[in-house]
């Protein structure tokens, strides 16, 4: 019973839980030296039932009385502060009882009891069925100084429609703030931009709206979201009087995996690189480890390049990312150099939403995680071969390991010390290598200036020079294994972690299924396509450009070779490393299924987060019962269609998806819909030279790649190497995901398959037996029929 009121100086962060969204703000603002009026919180545990208890009533006196002593004839205004109220995800705002100008101890007692009862109205019961939060409410009661309002107002620090940053915006009323909650009084409309807080509205405002933009801006960088603030000008003096988040901008819940992050705000969002490598729905499990691997080498503070969770699937956030280059050097245009090199070109008249960052707080912000970037990047390139050399003996021994504990603390020192360091060092591993990658991106553009698009990309299409390409190894392993070359031992050992759900943790990989290989073999029989006979194929090609390009230029025939070769060993590296991080990413499959086994969850591991599979191993409580609603909303976003592979702004997909012209391409909320084209020509990212007509096989997944006839032209959302043993079957691959350096364009080009990438809308213009051309080398395919 010792906690029953506090003030809000007093409110340690541990009680700030039991004094509900507005007690817990309040108190958080006043210590953080805020213009909050003094207050304090009456917490549930101060009543026994319906009834305040005594003790808390002689406390609240004292308070009250503390208060009084410098301010004569003080009045008070007396809130609910429900621990659900002023959440996230419901904000409850004038559901519950509120009692101004209580000026004596029976008016404040009164008011107290007004507020407390209020959680059993019919309209909280109703407000609490449509949020789907339980009716019984714990309730705590905020009691605080009223300041005599001469203006009233509130500001959202991003617009709660349209979830721009580009301008805070907010209204105010002459005198008490409720006329403006209740609409009884004409409002006057102002905004604040950024990044400097330029203030435009009234004239009696301006004197306060620096002071206003300060404190906003300071608010919400601590609080790591876009805030709503109810704030007062009183005796010439500005107070914050509530703030809580923007329920209309906030990603949805966590707890039951109704996630949404394109509802955070408007921003820019594309998965034409990471949607290759990621394509599946993701389960919370997998989702928190890429978020977690993010969060790792990220150097700008709340900014996640590839875990974006738009409904279970990864997106990349262009928005921040070119924000912050903007603000440095001052240039869109060359933001979207540098990012169209990584991640594709942005559709035309498609308009990205900037956040006006100030030079100087980006400069802040990303030092400290700059620095840990490089130091990582030095500490992971001086040793990446010996790395990759060693990682497949590491993965093999610690899969046995996993697999020999008997104790769940066992297993959750061997996540801690061995196998969670070692995933980290796999992550940086891939990004190393990946900077390695541009290498070929810049060749290639040297070489289309030289020689034109077709013999720039047929040159590039021997990047394994003398060795071999990881990626190219399972298409390479089954021939190798039909001839009697690779033992079905050896190639599981070698290539099993590939597949095409690799980064999904919840779905098995080749190595977990005997029967694969042999549906593989019967497959690459049937269609009669040697693998190595295509790469010879190319080869000769390749070396029928190398020696135009030497007829061409004699003088720069040492320099091709020079280049040639950095950017192959650059190509191998990156492969091999992603092989790798794929190897050791899939370790923690086998560490999951045994925490489930140990735990006796089973694969309902899989619908926790890892934060949580460490405390569910710690014994600590865990919220397992929230584990049927995961699993429902994952198959609600599965039932989905792949989304498109650009979305700007607030994206629902429920909606989306009953749009019968949507397009696959790019999705603009501010844009009405618009009819995808009649045009008989689609165009993409020249993935793979080469020119050939032929007859559509739409394919929804790698597992349905038995219904690809040879000679076929593969046309799918997105392929990566999990696709790869269907290519040689292929006469050409169009995908609507993608981009010139995708692993699939690198396999496609090697064994010289035709491909345009990142088409956009393919899936829904093309049809199963469709009569195209498909142009690899400049990008075009022409639809005949």
């Amino acid at each position: 019973m010792t906690n029953m009121v506090k003030s809000f100086q007093e409110l340690t962060p541990e009680l700030q839980t039991f004094a509900g969204g507005k007690g817990g703000m309040l108190s958080r603002m006043f210590q953080g030296g805020y213009p909050v009026p003094e207050g304090f919180v009456i917490l549930p545990s101060a009543f026994q039932g319906e009834k305040l208890n005594e003790k808390a009533w002689s406390e609240i006196l004292l308070f009250l009385n503390a208060i009084r002593k410098n301010k004569e004839r003080a009045l008070f205004a007396v809130r609910s502060s429900a621990l659900s109220e002023d959440s996230a995800g419901a904000s409850f705002a004038g559901e519950f009882e509120t009692v101004l100008n209580a000026g004596t101890d029976e008016e404040i007692r009164e008011a107290i009891y007004t507020v407390f009862r209020s959680k059993q109205s019919e309209r909280v019961k109703v407000y609490s069925s449509v949020q789907g939060i339980e009716e019984s409410h714990q309730i705590a009661v905020v009691v605080q100084l009223m300041v005599p309002s001469e203006i009233s107002g509130v500001l959202f620090t991003a617009d709660p429609i349209t979830g721009s940053f580009a301008n805070m915006i907010g209204n105010y009323v002459h005198g008490l703030g409720e006329q403006l909650v209740s609409g009884e009084a004409n409002a006057y409309d102002f905004k604040l931009s950024r990044p400097k807080g330029k203030y435009d509205g009234p004239g009696e405002l301006k004197e306060h709206a620096a002071k206003l933009y300060q404190y906003a801006v300071k608010l919400e960088r601590e609080v790591g979201s876009p805030q709503d603030i109810e704030w007062a000008v009183a005796k010439g003096k500005l107070y914050l009087l509530q703030a809580r988040p923007i329920t209309t901008l906030t990603p949805g819940n966590l707890d039951t995996y109704e996630i949404n992050e394109s509802l955070t705000g408007d921003t820019l969002w594309v998965n034409t690189n990471v949607g290759e490598a990621i394509p599946d729905v993701v389960t919370p499990l997998t989702w928190s480890l890429v978020r977690a691997l993010d969060i790792e080498s990220g150097f700008v503070p709340g900014y996640y390049l590839w875990s974006g969770n738009i409904c279970g699937r990864i997106y990349s956030n262009i928005s921040q990312r070119l924000s912050a280059i903007t603000a440095m050097y001052g240039s869109v245009k060359l933001g979207l150099k540098i990012l169209g090199e990584v991640f594709g070109q942005i559709p035309e008249g498609l308009i990205i939403p900037v956040h006006p960052f100030s030079r100087m707080d980006v400069i802040k912000a990303m030092l400290p995680g700059i620095r840990y970037y490089l130091k990582k990047n030095r500490e992971i390139a001086k040793n990446i071969s010996q790395y990759i050399q060693d990682t497949p003996d590491w993965c093999r021994k610690m899969k046995k390991t996993i697999k020999k504990l008997n104790t769940k603390e066992e297993l959750l020192n061997l996540w801690k010390y061995e196998l969670e360091p070692y995933n980290k060092k796999a992550w940086w591993g891939l990004i190393v290598s990946g900077s390695k990658a541009v290498l070929s991106l810049t060749l290639s553009k040297k070489l289309t200036k030289l020689v034109g698009t077709e013999d720039a990309n047929t040159l590039l299409s021997n990047l394994r020079g003398s060795s071999e390409l990881a990626s190219l190894g399972p298409v390479l392993g089954i021939s190798r294994v039909l001839k009697g070359e690779m033992s079905r031992e050896e190639y599981y050992k070698q290539y099993g972690h590939r597949g095409p759900h690799e980064f999904e943790l919840s779905m098995p990989d080749p190595s977990e299924d005997v029967n694969w290989l042999e549906r593989q073999i019967k497959e690459f029989e049937e269609s009669d396509v040697d693998a190595d006979e295509l790469l010879q194929k190319q080869h000769t090609q390749y070396e029928t450009a190398r020696k135009r390009f030497a007829e061409r230029f004699p003088n720069k025939v040492k320099w091709l070779k020079k280049q040639m070769a950095k950017a192959s060993d650059g190509a191998r590296i990156r492969e091999a490393a992603r092989s790798e991080f794929v190897r050791v990413f899939r370790v923690i499959r086998t560490f999951v299924i045994r925490a489930g086994e140990l735990t006796g969850i089973g694969e309902d591991m899989f619908f926790l987060y890892m934060n949580e599979v460490e405390d569910l191993l710690s014994d600590r409580e865990v919220k397992v019962n929230y584990i049927p609603a995961r699993k429902a909303n994952y198959e609600k976003y599965k039932a989905l269609p792949p989304f498109p592979s650009v979305i700007r702004g607030r994206f629902n997909p429920f909606e989306w998806v009953k749009e019968h012209n949507r397009r696959m391409d790019f999705y603009d909320s501010t844009m009405s819909i618009v009819i995808a084209s009649d045009s008989e020509m689609l165009k993409g990212f020249a993935g793979a030279a080469g020119k050939v007509e032929g007859i559509v096989r739409i394919l929804a997944t790698p597992e349905e790649g038995e219904k690809l006839q040879p000679g076929e032209i593969l046309v799918a959302t997105t392929t990566n190497v999990g696709w790869t043993p269907l290519f040689p079957r292929a006469a050409a691959v169009i995908t609507d995901v993608g981009a010139p350096l995708s692993h699939a364009a690198i396999v496609a080009r090697e064994l010289g398959i035709p491909a345009v990438v990142g088409c956009g809308n393919a899936t829904l213009r093309l049809k199963t037996g469709d009569r195209v051309i498909v142009d690899g080398g400049q990008g075009i395919v022409h639809i005949l029929v």
